[in-house]
């Protein structure tokens, strides 16, 4: 593991179910090699795709999914940053009454909210994500500049972007592409400029060992895998033979930097 010695890792994702596809594998290995695993969550999910059958109580569903998902980890504490998801594109509206879309949201704010757990837990790295939000979300992006600067004012001085190697991600979905046919709302082109270059990954954490973790994880978030209009991306990769799955999914990725470091300058 690239943080030996550390004793707590907090892992920052934007809505329930990010943790299960970028760092499951690595955080049911934190906790099996002993390091104390925190996950925070931005936001509660509620504007995610789902079937209608969720409509009403998304956010309640998806907070039952994110406990199950953690049990199957062994994940010791998770816990919400507190805002709305933002929708598919950053724009959906802040409820009156209710909390704040994490994009509508000051950076500043939320990163003192995030620095306080990080103070709390005398966390010794911060996983978030890369600066592209994985695949562009923009609670990802969000959650990337609210980490990085919560950093800073905690003091958290390790910290690692999750990410993937945009080629091998782009050519594994040509080839799935062959054989199965992706739902409407999933653009494979969208991954040509998203995640990392190659060159850029400074880590590959093997997860081979921990992999039923990780399906379960991902199986946890049931209301993620199907809509109205047919099964999503997530349904796919839990239908991936278990020997097929564990090689893709057998290692995760991440760019190490220091806060205060500049961004990686590929693209």
């Amino acid at each position: 593991m690239p943080w030996t010695g550390a004793h707590t890792i907090v892992f920052v994702h934007a809505h329930p179910d990010d943790e299960a596809l970028l760092t499951s594998g690595t955080m049911a290995r934190a906790v099996a090699e002993g390091i104390r695993v925190v996950l925070v969550v931005a936001t509660d999910g509620g504007a995610g795709l789902a079937s209608s059958e969720h409509s009403d109580d998304l956010a309640a569903v998806r907070a039952r999914e994110l406990n199950e998902s953690c049990r199957a980890l062994g994940v010791q504490r998770h816990l919400y940053l507190g805002y709305a998801d933002s929708g598919l594109h950053g724009d959906a509206p802040s409820v009156a009454g209710g909390p704040l879309t994490l994009c509508r949201a000051s950076i500043e704010e939320a990163a003192q909210a995030l620095a306080v757990i990080l103070r709390e837990e005398s966390a010794d790295v911060l996983v978030t994500y890369d600066r592209h939000g994985g695949y562009g979300h923009p609670d990802h992006i969000r959650s990337h500049e609210v980490s990085i600067r919560a950093a800073e004012l905690a003091g958290t001085r390790r910290i690692f972007e999750a990410t993937a190697p945009r080629d091998l991600i782009v050519l594994g979905l040509k080839l799935v592409g062959l054989v199965y046919r992706f739902p409407p709302e999933f653009d494979p082109s969208t991954f040509e400029l998203a995640f990392s270059a190659k060159a850029d990954i400074t880590h590959r954490v093997n997860v081979g060992k921990y992999i039923d973790a990780k399906r379960a994880s991902m199986r946890a978030h049931a209301s993620q895998a199907t809509s109205d209009s047919g099964d999503r991306t997530l349904a796919a990769f839990l239908r991936i033979p278990k020997p097929v799955y564990k090689r893709v999914f057998g290692t995760e990725y991440y760019i190490e930097r220091t806060s205060g470091s500049p961004a990686p300058a590929s693209r």
